[in-house]
């Protein structure tokens, strides 16, 4: 396979110093697509020649493919394929699988990976598939975890995470803070814009201001699929490395996500990240993480999240006198903020939510402000 100098130089290293390369083998689907299998078949060829020791095995394609590094597997659909993908896993026959359409249970969702278009970086987005849980805040803590897992997996020991502006990411970012003190390692991102902070605008999304970008799956999706496609026209997905590896607690499969849209550069960048990820010990690296989590009673923090979520009888909170309200309080979440209000009226408090440039805000009379931010600190809104 034809390389180039820093491959030689790095192959001549390995040898003289009496390493190898971990040999890789991954798993392909090859139907399901709105392409061509030929599509995806090209692209394990061209993955084969410029990947060092990854043989990819085509399932779906038949028993008739005879080119270097390929092994074709005969499947009739893709629910069949699936089958014979999770058989071979199993029995460590693939290291790792890269398919479509694939259910993951609840609790697994996707680390995606893109290149940011304005400095060419790439960025891990989590996540983009599945479900890691069913309340929104649960489920972006959780993402945050994913995404730092998979960014350690590559390589990066201490991978910088923002959070996208998005409803909830205000108690997502406290939880991780908390988490933070507790003693679990998070290296906050700071946003490019004036003011900072780790919640990130989309000036931030284009900039790869973070390497993980953590955000609602739904939100994840979209953006994986605007990034893959925003120079094509939507109907073919040309940058990236897809979708991403399932990650979840123990989980014990390494499955990276396409989409049916997926063009054969992605196709092929994705069972380039499999690899990265085989040889990065996804597995190891998440089981250590949760081990780490565990530790600093992480379990018992999303327990006590979910409790709050659950609804509460509604009360008739009554106003306080209306007063001109001229200052502003920041930094609570959109999704707690009629319930922050009600607390400062209980406390004999006027206050109003409203919008200010960067987010969601409480207004308050000036002679009221250091008591409000005070009670809401208090009661866990700042």
């Amino acid at each position: 396979m034809p390389l180039d100098k820093s491959g030689l130089f790095s192959m001549l290293a390995d040898a003289l110093e009496g390493r190898s390369i971990k040999k890789v083998r991954v798993g392909l689907t090859v139907l399901g697509s709105e392409h061509p299998p030929e599509v995806l078949i090209d692209a394990a060829k061209e993955a084969v020649r410029n990947l060092d020791g990854v043989e990819v095995v085509l399932l779906g394609a038949g028993e008739g493919i005879s080119a270097p590094g390929l092994q074709g597997v005969k499947a009739s659909t893709l629910e069949e394929a699936h089958r014979i993908m999770e058989k071979m896993l199993d029995s460590s026959e693939l290291d790792a699988a890269v398919t479509m359409h694939y259910n993951f249970p609840i609790g697994v969702s996707t680390v995606g990976r893109v290149v940011t278009p304005a400095r060419g970086k790439p960025m891990l987005i989590a996540t983009t598939t599945g479900t890691s849980a069913a309340n929104r805040v649960e489920a972006m803590v959780k993402n945050a975890i994913y995404g730092i897992i998979t960014a350690k997996a590559l390589g990066l020991e201490k991978p910088s995470v923002g959070i996208l502006n998005l409803d909830g990411s205000r108690q997502v970012e406290r939880i991780l803070k908390l988490l933070a003190e507790r003693g679990y390692e998070i290296n906050f991102a700071e946003s490019i814009r004036a003011d900072g902070g780790s919640i990130m605008r989309g000036n931030d999304l284009l900039a790869g201001s973070c390497d993980v970008m953590v955000t609602d799956t739904l939100t994840g999706n979209i953006l994986i699929k605007v990034f893959s496609a925003y120079t094509t026209g939507g109907d073919y997905e040309a940058l990236g490395w897809g979708y991403g590896p399932g990650i979840g607690e123990g989980y014990k499969r390494i499955i990276l996500i396409l989409s049916r849209a997926s063009g054969a550069p992605v196709v092929e960048g994705a069972i380039r990240y499999a690899a990265e990820l085989v040889r990065g010990n996804l597995l190891e690296k998440a089981a250590e993480e949760f081990e780490k989590l565990r530790e600093v009673k992480f379990h018992e923090l999303i327990g006590e999240l979910e409790k709050a979520a659950k609804p509460k009888e509604e009360e008739d909170t009554v106003p306080p006198p209306k007063k001109t309200v001229t200052e502003e309080i920041a930094g609570i979440d959109v999704l707690q903020m009629e319930d922050a209000v009600k607390v400062l009226w209980k406390n004999g408090i006027y206050a109003e939510s409203g919008m200010g440039c960067t987010g969601p805000v409480i207004m308050v009379a000036h002679e009221d402000l250091k008591s409000a931010v005070d009670i809401l600190k208090t009661e866990g809104y700042l």
